[in-house]
């Protein structure tokens, strides 16, 4: 099997668009670019099929390296057979493969292998061919120094058997899939550990179970973590008898009572102390494997929904970080996210000294002609939401909650440390609560996915994979949006398509020295920056009143002398045509094919030319909340409120409804019928309007529903 053949088995598209795929990775060209601006070489394929085909090669290159180790050990022992080498070569599944080197395979000394040393193997073949008439008697021509008895003989046998069994490559296959169909998973309550107060978290898994194959990814991980941290003991187990009839329907070939008794205690032996730990870990593995990836994907989605939500673009901000004893930290921004001011007012408890931070307030919107204000969702988010609002401001001034999620974090890392380095955390924190208003995926980068909480059990699944995905995720939001390179920090540059972290603190000291880019063309002027690089990043940074109008766009500087020839011969200037739909919509993209530049490309071109530089994101809205709900105790089983979907899961979604614990709406409770995906009906930001159907004050839980 060829590497395109390989791929083709998870990715579905034409052999030659893998090729060609495979061929633009291998010369470092980068995915956002490849799905962007090579789209004819690719057949159309988007970011997470380019995904898919550098991960399954990776896999495939894996897989071959693994077959080539394991063919050089069992060489170099000497027992390599070509039927052997042939079904290794041929195989491309992982688990028979290494099942086929089971044998081989270098292990700690087994009960068999003492059995193999003290001459046991010729009596273990002689009980595997089943013709013996007198088991005891050809038994007790290999009892030696090591060997005192029949019994301790026949006992070496059976251990050999019991080995071979386990090796037996079509049993093993067999009782995997009998796990995955038929296993039970249970859990049992460690004694003692129910009495605990962090054990009630888990108290659902003190004593369940449930079928195997039914139980959804954040179940197992929930009860994987109850495991983890010592609260109960996880089981996966199929029927004992079920699992023997069937390997000693494979194995014992004749009913001869002699030998059959003494294959039935070594298959007991096996299951018992080989097969079934080592089967019922696999499927475990496996299981949690696909559990971590459908959990990656939540993230994933999440986390894209998040980092393209509504920015609400370059406006003076005024910023607060709620709270009640130590105050409101408030900071005023420009139109970049730069800190003019900043100070702290009090018009909670205990001061209450609501008198003077309205004078504040006002004051500070007039002086620094703020357009919006940005409230962080915490503690005291709504009663500081109520109290501005209570302020007769001279002009009008939206008021905007957004989420705090991961500001805190923000404000004690090196960025921040780096960003202000004569401010502490407060007033960091509350920048940054400002700036993820005004343009959340510039604001969010800086910050580490995991820290910005819309995932589920994201601190159980694999952590090197969980970390590939979101930054896949970060790469392709960024690349999707542009970035003005005159703005961006380091943490987003270092995202765009062929820059990095390195050539991006380039960049930020090639423009502190040398002022504002005036052109894409200068990025060549940065140190390091080579052809390659600016072929990848070029059209992927905006440089706001450019010269050449395509600076501020999506088009590739590549691209520009068919723009400039298409102008010409429309007869007008390049500026004329950007924009003008009846000219574009004449243009016959035949006409400008090239080697390079195919058709689906000049169609992104001319969809380009019509709005250059759209930002593809929507214009942030104001949102209010119920204004009579405060905190939990205000809530009243039935009462509707609308809310605001923060966080998704495969169980369903949780939803803000201004108070500080948000409220979950189970999958079932979305909408009438059957739903197999919570996406399907809500996206991460998305109002709506809920109903209270439980509310639990002592463990701060809220049950709602969308069905109303």
């Amino acid at each position: 099997m060829t590497s395109i053949e390989f791929i083709q088995q998870a990715v579905s598209t034409l052999p030659k668009n893998i090729e060609n795929t495979l061929q633009l990775l291998a010369e470092d060209c980068t995915i956002p670019f490849i799905a962007r601006y090579r789209k004819d070489h690719t057949g159309n394929l988007d970011e997470v099929a380019i995904e898919q085909i550098a991960r399954y090669n990776k896999l495939f290159n894996d897989i071959v390296k693994r077959k080539e180790s394991i063919l050089q050990s069992i060489d170099e022992q000497g027992k390599l057979t070509d039927d052997l080498r042939n079904k290794i070569e041929k195989s491309f599944d992982l688990q028979e493969i290494e099942d086929l080197y089971l044998p081989y395979k270098k292990k700690r000394k087994t009960k068999a292998d003492t059995a193999r040393e003290n001459g046991l193997e010729p009596l273990a073949k002689v009980l595997m061919a089943q013709n013996a008439d007198d088991v005891m008697y050809v038994a007790s021509k290999y009892l030696n120094e090591n060997v005192a008895t029949e019994e301790d003989a026949l006992q070496g046998a059976r251990d050999i058997v019991a080995e071979w069994i386990n090796e037996n490559i079509y049993i093993r296959k067999n009782l995997r899939r009998m796990h995955q169909r038929t296993a039970v998973i249970s859990t049992k309550v460690v004694k003692g550990k129910n009495e605990e107060e962090a054990a009630q978290k888990f108290s659902q898994y003190f004593d369940w179970s449930e079928g195997f194959s039914r139980v959804p990814s954040h179940r197992l991980l929930a009860m994987l973590r109850a495991e983890n941290e010592g609260f109960v003991k996880l089981n996966v187990a199929i029927e004992k008898e079920e699992a023997l009839k069937f390997i000693e329907e494979n194995i014992i070939k004749n009913n001869k009572k002699d030998t059959a008794a003494h294959l039935e205690k070594a298959i007991a032996d096996s299951y018992k102390r080989l097969l079934e730990p080592a089967i019922s870990n696999e499927v475990l593995q496996e299981a949690k494997e696909k559990a971590d990836s459908q959990s990656i994907e939540v993230f994933s989605s999440n986390l894209q929904q998040l980092l393209l939500a509504p920015p609400l673009g370059e406006k003076r901000i005024l910023a607060i970080d709620p709270g009640f004893r130590t105050g409101c930290k408030v900071v005023c921004l420009d139109e970049k996210g730069d800190l003019l001011h900043n100070e702290t007012i009090f018009p909670h408890a205990p001061q209450n000294d609501t008198t003077m931070a309205m004078k504040k307030i006002r004051s500070m919107v007039n002086a620094y002609n703020v357009q919006a204000i940005s409230i962080g969702n915490g503690t005291a988010s709504r009663e500081t939401e109520f109290f501005i609002k209570k302020i007769a401001f001279d002009k009008p001034v939206q008021v905007f909650v957004v989420s705090e999620a991961g500001a805190s974090i923000y404000s004690a890392s090196k960025i921040a440390r780096d960003e202000f380095p004569n401010y502490d955390v407060t007033v960091r924190g509350a920048v940054s609560i400002g700036r993820r208003l005004s343009d959340p995926l510039a604001e969010l980068v800086k910050i580490d996915p995991k820290s910005i909480g819309v995932g589920q059990y994201q601190h159980d699944v694999d952590q090197t994979k969980l970390k590939e995905e979101l930054d896949n995720t970060v790469v392709r939001c960024v690349n999707a949006v542009g970035i003005n390179i005159n703005t961006a920090s380091k943490s987003l540059l270092s995202y765009v398509s062929g820059i990095g972290e390195k050539m991006a603190e380039n960049i930020v000291t090639f423009r502190s020295e040398n002022g504002p880019f005036t052109s894409r063309k200068e990025l060549k002027k940065v140190p390091r920056l080579g052809e390659k690089a600016y072929q990848q990043a070029a059209a992927f940074v905006r440089i706001h009143g450019a010269e050449h109008p395509l600076d501020n766009s999506a088009v590739h500087p590549e691209a520009y002398p068919i723009v400039e020839k298409m102008a010409k011969d429309l007869k007008v200037s390049l500026a004329e045509l950007i924009g003008n739909k009846a000219l574009i919509e004449s243009i016959k993209t035949d006409n400008y094919v090239t080697a390079q530049v195919g058709k689906l490309y000049l169609q992104d071109v001319l969809k380009e030319l019509l709005k250059p530089g759209l930002d593809p994101r929507k214009a942030a809205k104001v949102f209010e909340f119920d204004p009579s709900v405060k905190t939990i105790k205000d809530l009243q089983v039935g009462k509707v409120l609308p809310g605001i979907v923060n966080n998704i899961t495969n169980f369903g979604c949780f939803v803000d409804i201004g108070i500080k614990e948000s409220g979950l709406v189970h999958i079932s409770q979305l909408k009438e019928g059957f739903v197999s995906d919570v996406n399907e009906v809500v996206k991460l930001h998305q109002h709506v309007e809920v109903k209270v159907t439980e509310v639990d004050e002592a463990r701060k839980r809220i049950q709602l529903t969308m069905i109303l």
